[in-house]
């Protein structure tokens, strides 16, 4: 049996495509990383315009969704194109927000995120929130409950400089004392396994290219044997990560989300590393814009889940919410 994406997936994974190639990310990323956040509010509309939040939002609440396989889809092309902002935050604070027992607080919030109107931080039961600076809607989940945030401290620096960390003010207004967590959790791992495949086929994608022009001895580097096996591990492990995601976003089951993204982040930053080796010195300076997609590849591998504990989830074969 073959599992293919329709031609209407196909055609809004295109557009997506086309969209980001014209809006020249690198020079938005880098100014998100100096805290000037124009051009990416700019971007992140006409992200939404083209549905890609609404997707996670249930048509209750305006919105298009769930349709995972197609928020999977879209998060492929974002990560490709190393598009900044807390976009899995955006869309694991829409996932919960969905399932409060109080539907108060998604009729407030949900329309706005999935129009693009709105941008979430979500701190997850940790000290610090994605792009909290950036951010209109701020989420804390606690021991206490699920809060919304009146504010945000001082930014802090992460390995990737596009990924701002900012502890959110404490207390604010109380959204739910118990929220459900499963269905969020859910959506933020295959949104971020979905983005560090894209990582993963923009950096061998680059990496292709660069070998092709590169030359030693003579020759081309990547008409040496050694390059071609590198090259042709990192698209094998990309290639065999790509059907676990749209799997797993087919069941929606925890085992197979923790599977797509331990597979697809280790097999970005598999692609990373060949990606850093065969490029050489030039790979490691951040003016050069392939370190745009290297540093994503590493922060990636660890957010919303290790590896291990992915790989422990996959191996106790829970399928049921």
């Amino acid at each position: 049996m073959r599992f293919l994406l329709d031609p209407e997936q196909r055609a809004f994974a295109h557009s997506l495509d086309s969209m980001l190639t014209a809006a020249g990310t690198p020079s938005v990323v880098r100014d998100w990383s100096q805290g000037e956040h124009a051009s990416g509010r700019a971007l992140w509309s006409r992200i939404a315009e083209a549905g890609v939040f609404a997707l996670a939002v249930p048509e209750a609440y305006e919105g298009l969704g769930p349709r995972p396989v197609e928020l999977a889809l879209a998060f492929v092309e974002l990560g490709r194109h190393a598009v900044p902002g807390p976009l899995v935050e955006t869309v694991a604070a829409a996932a919960l927000l969905a399932e409060l027992p109080d539907p108060g607080p998604a009729k407030r919030l949900l329309p706005a995120l999935a129009a693009g109107e709105a941008v979430a931080a979500l701190a997850w039961q940790a000290p610090y929130a994605l792009d909290g600076d950036a951010a209109t809607t701020r989420l804390a989940l606690t021991p206490d409950g699920l809060y919304l945030s009146p504010g945000h401290g001082t930014v802090r620096p992460s390995l990737d400089p596009a990924r701002r960390l900012t502890p959110l003010e404490p207390g604010g207004e109380l959204l739910s004392p118990d929220p459900p967590t499963a269905q969020a959790l859910a959506h933020a791992r295959l949104a971020t396994a979905a983005q560090a495949l894209g990582v993963g086929l923009a950096l061998l994608d680059r990496t292709v290219g660069y070998v092709k022009q590169r030359t030693q001895f003579g020759a081309a580097i990547g008409s040496f044997q050694a390059v071609k096996h590198r090259l042709a591990d990192a698209k094998t492990g990309l290639e065999f990560a790509r059907p676990l995601l749209f799997g797993a976003a087919l069941t929606m089951a925890p085992a197979d989300i923790a599977a797509a993204k331990v597979t697809a982040c280790e097999a970005a930053y598999a692609a990373a590393r060949t990606a850093l080796q065969l490029h050489g010195a030039i790979g490691y300076t951040a003016e050069y814009d392939l370190s745009l997609w290297l540093t994503k590849a590493r922060a990636l591998r660890t957010a919303w889940g290790t590896p291990d504990l992915c790989r422990a989830e996959v191996l106790s074969g829970d399928r049921r919410w």
